[in-house]
């Protein structure tokens, strides 16, 4: 079936029978009305992503191309999306693909928002299509925007279904790959920090670890949650020095929070990599920033915002992209192993 024909068969009438509501009711929870009761709310939403359904003016839009615009929602905090290397170049890659289109782009950084800005602002048929990046499990408001127009995940959803598109890279691969590297070069008292595991991206890096760990029947060391940032980084590293034995490695799953780590390494005065290997992820400008420079598993990330936009684009033209795109990390050899 195409993704016109599933998402242009429900009528408001069927949202309204489906939910036990009125047609009126629909029609206010659509157009982001606050007199609907909190009950009738969430019943019609629920209606709305099971069937799929599309309001009217979000589907004009998207049959007659009017806005030519693309959204980019980041379920963040403003401090992350600007502060976070990552963000900066997936943005680049979108912002490159869409120069040889006619589409423009619309941020959106949903943090202190539940939501319903957002969404109310997507169904009212001011974009054509979304790109998410960055999504937790909390974010459920997502699937209202997907249920309104085309959505392409950066990263595999948390929530995957059939009819998802979503571009990722191997990260279960790189955490993988990443700790072999460390177990080749002689350590066996190997350490993880991970991003939050409400995150498809930190659950991967951590199970790619784990396998490794496994395979050569090596136990697993401390693992501690950073938060993908320098702050959490240092913290998850004071948590594994105070536990009393120290590792002889550690795969750390960003490079900022490779930082913050070095921080604190630094201030005991133990030496990297003399005293402590460490890996991290992504290759962004971080990893050549601090000293020692990161050995780090690179992901593309330019390449997905690139390939996410295309696919958008792709399913806004009629066309039929593939669902899943997996991208590969490759580990980059510097001095802090």
């Amino acid at each position: 079936m195409t993704t016109d024909a599933m998402r242009g068969a429900v009528t408001i009438e069927e949202v309204a029978a489906a939910a036990g509501v009125s047609r009126s009711t629909v029609s206010r929870v659509v157009n982001g009305s606050t007199a609907v009761s909190p009950e009738a709310l969430a019943a019609v939403n629920r209606a709305i992503a099971d069937l799929n359904y599309v309001p009217n003016r979000a589907a004009r839009s998207l049959a007659s191309r009017q806005t030519h615009a693309i959204g980019l929602i980041v379920p963040e905090e403003t401090t992350r999306f600007f502060g976070d290397p990552f963000f900066a170049s997936v943005v680049s890659g979108i912002n490159a693909r869409l120069k040889r289109s006619d589409y423009v782009l619309n941020l959106f950084i949903a943090s202190d928002d539940p939501g319903d800005k957002t969404t109310t602002y997507v169904r009212s048929g001011a974009v054509d299509g979304a790109i998410v990046v960055s999504h937790h499990t909390s974010d459920t408001y997502i699937d209202r925007i997907a249920a309104a127009v085309p959505v392409v995940y950066g990263g595999r959803p948390v929530r995957e279904r059939d009819r998802d598109y979503y571009v990722d890279v191997d990260n279960a691969a790189g955490g993988r790959d990443a700790t072999v590297y460390l177990i080749e070069r002689g350590h066996r008292r190997i350490a993880t920090i991970t991003g939050p595991l409400t995150m498809p991206a930190g659950v991967d890096r951590l199970r790619g670890y784990r396998e490794a760990l496994a395979a050569w029947g090596i136990e697993e060391g401390a693992v501690e949650d950073g938060d993908f940032t320098a702050v959490g980084g240092a913290a998850a590293m004071r948590r594994i020095l105070e536990r009393g034995e120290r590792p002889d490695a550690i795969f750390i799953a960003s490079d900022l929070m490779a930082r913050g780590a070095l921080t604190v390494l630094a201030s005991a005065g133990i030496r990297v990599p003399d005293d402590i290997a460490i890996i991290g992820f992504d290759d962004s400008p971080v990893a050549t920033s601090v000293t020692p420079q990161l050995t780090t598993m690179r992901q593309p990330s330019f390449a997905q915002g690139e390939r996410m936009a295309g696919i958008l684009i792709d399913l806004l033209a009629g066309r039929h992209p593939r669902h899943v795109t997996i991208l590969e990390t490759e580990l980059v050899i510097r001095d802090s192993v």
